[in-house]
């Protein structure tokens, strides 16, 4: 790609700023010779113009993997019986004055689901934009759609980033995204393969697999995965697995069966804590124990000495 500061400037401008028509550059002489000769092509403009589904390409910056059978389906069917009500967004393609086909930019699931409810044309936009532009009106198109998966969300923010050097912020400007979200997203990567084809195929949730980020070793998040999958835990209860892990001793403690208190012994305790605004433990056995009272600092401290003053 270009590293020329005036093309550069054209990224990252997103859907809006890439999609109103620009004047055609004149075509070399040669290439009117041949397009005298050929069938007179659709102009670049911003009216939708019908071309046929079988002249249009797939986009071959698509950055969507999977595709919601069901969904589309339905989508067919509403095609079927409504027609296209959104135009898809197409460019011409390498050799268009030979053989007039055309590339997809945005709109996949409108022309595959045409192309399913038997249509011959669907209502399409033609433009005159750059491999890098076409790329970045698809990536940034599909994220604005938010039904992408979290491993094709973090794919696409990781492409924005690398071939267009996007940093997080102006991600999140042309995106709608917030910067943190961003930032999650692409922590995913991180996760071993199997963990990511797993939130992939949407075994696991986005929240499940954050989770799992918080192991420091690829086996371990693995290990864990499999474990949240075999028992059905639900993000909050993956959340305390994890903790589980990494402070063994503290899950050990917390195993422990609850106190049996006496309930005079538990009033007292309650009237207390209310009384110094502080954690109190009292241990009693038959009439004898001890009172604790937890303090998280010098002023907490001194309001103890102070309530025992008084």
């Amino acid at each position: 790609m270009s590293t020329d500061p005036k093309k550069r400037s054209a990224l990252g401008r997103g859907l809006e700023s890439l999609l109103p028509s620009r004047p055609a550059a004149p075509a070399p002489a040669v290439i009117a010779t041949v397009a005298a000769t050929a069938a007179t092509p659709e102009p670049a403009t911003g009216k939708p113009l019908e071309i046929a589904v079988d002249k249009i390409d797939r986009n071959p910056f698509q950055t969507r993997t999977h595709f919601d059978e069901e969904k589309l389906n339905e989508l067919a069917k509403s095609i079927a019986a409504s027609g296209v009500v959104q135009p898809i967004v197409v460019r011409k393609g390498p050799q268009f004055n030979l053989d007039e086909r055309y590339v997809l930019i945005t709109g996949e699931r409108r022309w595959l689901a045409s192309k399913m409810a038997g249509k011959a044309t669907v209502p399409a936009i033609v433009r005159e934009v750059s491999n890098a532009q076409a790329m970045e009106m698809t990536i940034v198109e599909n994220l604005q759609r938010a039904d992408l998966n979290p491993m094709e969300q973090a794919h696409a923010f990781a492409r924005l980033s690398r071939e267009f050097h996007l940093t997080q912020e102006q991600m999140a400007e042309r995106t709608g995204t917030g910067r943190a979200m961003i930032a999650n997203f692409l922590r995913l990567l991180k996760l071993p393969e199997s963990v990511q084809k797993q939130v992939e195929s949407g075994e696991l949730s986005f929240g499940h697999a954050r989770t799992l980020l918080a192991l420091d070793s690829p086996s371990a998040i693995e290990s864990a995965a499999q474990k949240v999958l075999a028992l059905h835990l639900s993000v909050r209860a993956t959340e305390n697995y994890i903790q589980g892990l990494l402070n063994p001793e503290k899950k050990i403690k917390e195993a422990k069966p609850e106190r049996v208190v006496d309930a005079n012994v538990r009033e007292a305790e309650d009237q207390l804590r209310r009384s110094l605004g502080l954690r109190v433990q009292i241990e009693d056995k038959k009439g004898k124990g001890k009172v604790i009272i937890e303090y998280n600092g010098v002023d907490d401290f001194d309001a103890i000495l102070a309530a025992l003053g008084k």
